[in-house]
């Protein structure tokens, strides 16, 4: 596995987790990451999302680009459309900046492509929880390029699942996980429309 390292990468510790095809909006309005985010732009390179989870700052975190300024205010606040773009780990926080940064490097998955039946698995999955939840059905081709951070980018997860993804080193494992997520979606909403068509019926909610 290779690694890249980067000195004095800003960071932006946040109780959000983002992965890497995540389109993440935020909105700026801090004066260290209001410069931290002009630099950003001036130099056009990336920043980090890292979560800042109840038990501290987690060491795997997401660099970002900023897509798009959306706003820009007078006071300097600005809202901005980041996407992920790939996965880092944290080795040493760095206090000599107007803004959090620090040392990472750039981690990679390990050699090997993942199982055709991991592959396949995960897509039908996705494609049965996209087709319950939104009365859609997933494009072909669009589905077959999709990789486990592209599929989890579009559905709600809590933050340990995602930071689970994100720190997997294998898009084998990764595969495998989100098709674990996706069915317990799937049977989450399948007891809430149970729950609605008992409730349209009765006006309780029994579940068994």
């Amino acid at each position: 596995m290779t690694s890249t390292r980067a000195e004095a990468f800003p960071l932006f510790p946040l109780g959000i987790v983002a992965l890497p095809g995540e389109l993440v909006p935020l909105h700026i309005f801090e004066e260290r990451y209001k410069t931290m985010m002009n630099q950003c732009l001036e130099e056009e390179r990336e920043f980090g999302i890292v979560w800042l989870a109840d038990d501290g700052l987690r060491e795997i975190g997401c660099a970002m680009a900023i897509e798009q300024v959306l706003e820009r205010m007078e006071d300097g606040r600005m809202n901005l459309l980041t996407r992920g773009t790939r996965p880092f780990r944290v080795l040493e926080r760095q206090g000599h900046l107007p803004y959090p940064a620090g040392v990472v490097e750039f981690v990679e998955d390990r050699p090997g492509d993942p199982e055709p039946d991991v592959v396949k698995a995960a897509h039908e999955a996705y494609a049965e929880l996209v087709k319950q939840a939104t009365d859609r059905e997933p494009d072909e081709q669009e589905l077959a390029a999709m990789t486990a951070y592209q599929m989890a980018a579009t559905v709600e997860f809590g933050l340990d699942a995602k930071q689970g993804l994100l720190d997997l080193r294998s898009e084998n494992a990764r595969l495998r996980l989100v098709t674990r997520l996706f069915r317990a979606a799937l049977k989450r909403l399948e007891l809430v429309g149970r729950a609605e068509e008992r409730a349209r019926s009765n006006g309780k909610v029994r579940f068994g």
